[in-house]
């Protein structure tokens, strides 16, 4: 009797114990499940997207029971430098170059004007060549030039490779003049050269403007040079180089019969211009008391100066801003460096510390032996295949020509031509090589 009552007390604790097990298990049944540990090698940086509701006009959102809120977006940083790369890199799509070119809006574009008639064919696509081989930004050319050169000068250009094309447009104008004797005009100075006394006229769509003669190479981006149009005050709309740093050996300060600017004058070979200001200002002179337009200007000025000038429409800026000093900003004869500023031994201090930026090559010096070195860019940029290497065949080929004209003035200081190309040329290789193909695809 006492082994019965043993077995049933023990059966009672073992049903107990079984019944407090089942009811065990079904509570953590009911709970939910801890969620599953993440791998370290693929961490989950943000939860998955909840769909919700829009809420109603003026209410405020509601979270989801269970869903955690997520913090405020922080307000993104303006776009500096740094900020441009990062959002450059985001809108980039996988393969596309690293270039704001194919977007930048128009107004954004580098302008650049040249005249180019008679014989001049060859020079001026050499200039915008060169300065196509290192901008950054794209460029829109203002070619004026005769009806004979028009269909010549739109072949050669689209020539060009698709990978140097993608950065310029080019638009052909006929050689007009909106005031006086059309033929006055062109015989003033060299063929078509009072073309660019009639820029802010013609291209009344176009803000800011650099104009160049077809003697000019770009030994550094066309950018650098735009750049100074933010260095203007209020008052400036436009920038020269002097034409002379020593006024006792300068042209106009000895043989001049016109009032020139400053002490020594002003070059007008590389001209930026802000049109917009030029044409809103009304210009004092010599001719009436009150101020004149330019368009009105230009005439009367060439009548009553015409038995005085040399250098024609150079000498007409001249007077222009002898009478408005205050608009002209001067920039350093490094943007204009012509045999002048070597021949006589070397009197341009901004070249020797930095460097030739743009080269003006006139009175015929890359077409004669008279300069050497002059010659010898030129004929670098001519003939440089456009797909090559330009450190090999540009920058070496060059070193050595300049070896050969060490025996002359300009040729005696190689490195004032030398060491603005070299940083344009490493700037570019850098930026193909390490930013376009990358540094663990170099070998």
């Amino acid at each position: 009797m006492k082994l019965r009552s043993k077995a049933a007390a023990l059966l009672l604790l073992a049903l107990a114990a079984l019944l407090l097990a089942l009811l065990s298990l079904r509570a953590g049944r009911a709970e939910p499940p801890a969620p599953p540990a993440r791998p370290a090698s693929a961490p989950q940086r943000h939860p998955a997207p909840v769909p919700a509701r829009w809420p109603a006009p003026g209410a405020l959102p509601v979270a989801s029971p269970g869903v955690r809120r997520r913090r405020p977006q922080r307000p993104r940083p303006r776009a500096g430098r740094r900020g441009a790369a990062r959002l450059e890199k985001l809108a980039r799509r996988p393969g596309e170059p690293r270039s704001f070119q194919a977007v930048l809006p128009p107004e954004l574009w580098i302008h650049l004007a040249v005249v180019a008639c008679g014989n001049r064919l060859e020079e001026t696509l050499v200039m915008l060549k060169s300065a196509v081989l290192f901008s950054h930004r794209k460029i829109q050319f203002h070619i004026f030039t005769e009806d004979s050169l028009k269909p010549e000068f739109d072949k050669q250009l689209r020539q060009w490779p698709d990978s140097y094309t993608k950065k310029f447009e080019h638009r052909i104008y006929p050689i007009t003049f909106s005031v006086g004797n059309p033929q006055e005009w062109k015989k003033l100075f060299k063929p078509c050269a009072a073309q660019r006394l009639f820029l802010p006229v013609i291209l009344k769509d176009v803000d800011s403007l650099l104009y160049v003669d077809t003697d000019v190479l770009f030994l550094r981006p066309v950018d650098d040079i735009w750049k100074l149009l933010r260095l203007f005050n209020s008052s400036q709309l436009a920038a020269m180089a002097p034409e002379h740093e020593i006024p006792k050996i300068g042209w106009y300060s000895r043989f001049a019969r016109h009032p020139f600017y400053g002490s020594a004058g002003v070059n007008s070979g590389v001209m930026l211009m802000n049109l917009t200001r030029i044409r809103s200002t009304q210009f004092k002179n010599s001719m009436i008391p009150t101020g004149l337009a330019w368009e009105d200007m230009l005439y009367p000025l060439y009548q009553k100066y015409k038995n005085a000038i040399t250098w024609g429409d150079q000498d007409l800026l001249n007077i222009i801003f002898y009478f408005n000093p205050e608009c002209l900003y001067v920039f350093p004869c490094q943007w204009n460096y012509r045999p002048d500023h070597c021949m006589y031994g070397s009197n341009c201090r901004e070249a020797e510390r930095e460097g030739v930026s743009v080269l003006h090559g006139n009175r015929g010096v890359y077409h004669d032996d008279k300069q050497p070195t002059f010659k010898a860019l030129y004929e670098a940029i001519r003939d440089f295949p456009f797909q090559d290497n330009l450190f090999q065949s540009m920058y070496y080929p060059l070193q050595l020509k300049f070896l050969e004209t060490v025996h002359t003035l300009c040729g005696r200081i190689p490195q004032v031509f030398l060491k603005q190309i070299e940083k344009t040329m490493k700037r570019a290789y850098e930026k193909h090589v390490i930013i376009h193909v990358g540094p663990n695809q170099m070998h």
